[in-house]
């Protein structure tokens, strides 16, 4: 294992925010096991904890294994769209990571990125981790880690360099509701992701 991959899997799982790119854009991610792992990265950002934060998996299987209610159609939808740029709000009845939900403990935003090398396997080494951007709140998205606010990186125990990423945000779709939400329509089309899902629940 890379020396800057393996400071990062030690970062996590010592309970530390780390910096990891995404198919998106830099990632301020850290261990989701503990409510005060969570804490520090909100602190870190400056992020209002009444707001959500995504829980990212490097595969199905891990995700289903982190949140095993997600069977049925919210199985079926999740099968559908991951991995992909797409951030998915489904239920969540066991009220699982409730210190990821925000306000909302009976829904819960997941992801499967398509990991840039390196981060897949930082991930594949510590099982899912909370992932929110590495930006300001409402900041410039951090297309490089020269894009990361200098406080956030002074406060990661690690981060890992893979140059200019793509730069859009995830598509947010909430599936918790009759018929779903587009919340942001971002790196992928939220109208072609919706019909896959309609094609996928029908058949």
């Amino acid at each position: 294992m890379a020396p800057d991959i393996e400071h990062a899997v030690e970062g996590i799982r010592s309970g530390r925010p780390v910096l990891l790119p995404t198919d998106t854009v830099y990632g301020l991610v850290a261990s989701p096991y503990r409510e005060d792992y969570a804490a520090r990265v909100y602190r870190l950002k400056g992020r209002d904890q009444a707001q959500p934060t995504a829980l990212l998996a490097a595969s199905l299987e891990l995700l289903f294994e982190c949140v095993p209610e997600l069977r049925g159609r919210a199985g079926v939808i999740a099968r559908t769209l991951l991995p992909g740029p797409y951030t998915l709000v489904l239920s969540n009845p066991a009220r699982r990571f409730r210190w990821l939900t925000g306000t909302r403990s009976d829904a819960i935003g997941v992801r499967v990125p398509a990991l840039p090398p390196g981060a897949r396997e930082v991930i594949d080494a510590v099982g899912c981790v909370l992932a929110t951007s590495a930006n300001d709140p409402g900041g410039q998205n951090p297309v490089s880690l020269s894009d990361v606010p200098s406080r956030i990186r002074a406060g990661c125990a690690a981060e890992l360099d893979r140059g200019a990423l793509p730069g859009t945000p995830s598509t947010v779709i909430d599936f918790t509701g009759p018929e779903p939400v587009v919340i942001r329509d971002g790196a992928a089309p939220a109208a072609e992701a919706l019909e896959r899902v309609r094609r996928a629940l029908a058949a």
